[in-house]
């Protein structure tokens, strides 16, 4: 079964991320490949260079950046394929411990969400 998760920064203007950070994701990553779980990760730009799509009153409303800072950003997600929601955990609360370790001011949070089929 597939599993996407998603990380959230709640922490408006938190930075960028650490370089020891960034290189132990790397290694997670090549974790989570060599056990063959890994569908695929990637980090997210920001929200300047985003595109919103929205559907109201019967009307398509396309609005491009840059966009006022939110409470919360997408920063990045991974998608897992393993047996079921306790193994996609375990992957999901590794990533939150390297935050933890290499970048202990970050604050957010992460989702992990079945994906259909």
């Amino acid at each position: 079964m597939k599993f996407m998760t998603l990380v959230k920064t709640t922490k408006a203007g938190a930075g960028a991320p650490p370089m020891a950070l960034m290189q132990a994701i790397g290694q997670l990553g090549a974790d989570a490949e060599a056990a063959g779980v890994l569908v695929t990760q990637g980090g997210l730009m920001g929200k300047e260079q985003s595109a919103f799509i929205n559907i109201r009153s019967g009307k398509v409303i396309v609005t491009d950046g840059p966009f006022a800072e939110s409470k919360e950003l997408v920063g990045g997600y991974a998608v897992y394929d393993v047996p079921g929601m306790e193994e996609a955990m375990e992957w999901a609360v590794r990533f939150a411990n390297l935050h933890k370790e290499h970048w202990p001011e970050w604050e957010g949070d992460i989702e992990v969400r079945p994906i259909f089929g």
